[in-house]
């Protein structure tokens, strides 16, 4: 399944609590389309969080944020794995 990391930039206010709130609703909702939603990371400072995801394209990435809780990616990028 390819790999997708999406960017939220959300400005001032951004908190871990609040983004693993927003993270357990994405588990919750992300069966309805095929998506598996791996990781995340908050920068609080900078307002952004960074989602790492497989799903079959980025839209249905992008469907599952907007269904569980409407904070949809202000970007979307195709990455592969390395070590």
């Amino acid at each position: 399944m390819p790999l997708f990391m999406d960017v939220h930039s959300l400005g001032d206010g951004v908190t871990m609590d609040d983004v693993a709130k927003a993270h357990a609703a994405d588990l919750a909702t992300q069966g309805e389309h095929d998506v598996n939603y791996l990781r995340y990371w908050v920068d609080e400072q900078a307002g952004q969080i960074f989602c790492l995801v497989e799903a079959p394209n980025a839209e249905a990435a992008n469907t599952v944020h907007r269904d569980a809780h409407g904070l949809v990616a202000d970007r979307i990028f195709a990455v592969q794995e390395g070590s």
